[in-house]
């Protein structure tokens, strides 16, 4: 992976190119706790070889697993990092994958196998946003008062 400071104030704005065969979740949330990112906005375009996204089953409180075994183009990755529970920054982001036949499809990106590069803007907010566990709901929502 490589990264670039796109701008430096009260924010900071950053480039990622993610290289071919990298894991791209874990790149994106390796470089957010390196960078010590406490609130940011993600965005992503480029391609993965393989993916997992995942839908949200609120009836059941699972992520259901949707595996992408063939070439995909990034056509949106959208999201956000926050920090959650214990301090740490961590993204939550969702993806729409473009076929070869024009299909899409899209969900919680969970992670993907980037062939051949993934370029990847971390807009960094000077607010710390935080995530907590909504028992009603079975998952860590952005909660504004934290």
């Amino acid at each position: 992976m490589k990264s670039r400071l796109l701008a430096s104030a009260a924010e900071r704005t950053f480039i990622l190119v993610i290289e071919p065969e990298e894991e791209a979740f874990d790149a994106i949330r390796r470089f957010a706790r390196t960078e010590n990112i406490n609130a940011a906005s993600v965005t992503a375009i480029g391609a993965f070889s393989t993916a997992t996204l995942a839908f949200f089953d609120l009836s059941s409180r699972e992520y259901k697993e949707i595996p992408v075994t063939e070439q995909s183009e990034v056509l949106s990755l959208l999201g956000d990092i926050t920090l959650d529970e214990n301090d740490t920054p961590n993204p939550h982001l969702h993806v729409v994958l473009g076929f070869a036949d024009g299909s899409t499809r899209g969900g919680h990106f969970l992670k993907g196998v980037v062939r051949p590069t993934l370029e990847v803007v971390i807009r960094e907010t000077p607010a710390e946003l935080r995530r907590s566990y909504i028992s009603d709901f079975g998952i860590a929502l952005i909660d504004p008062a934290k």
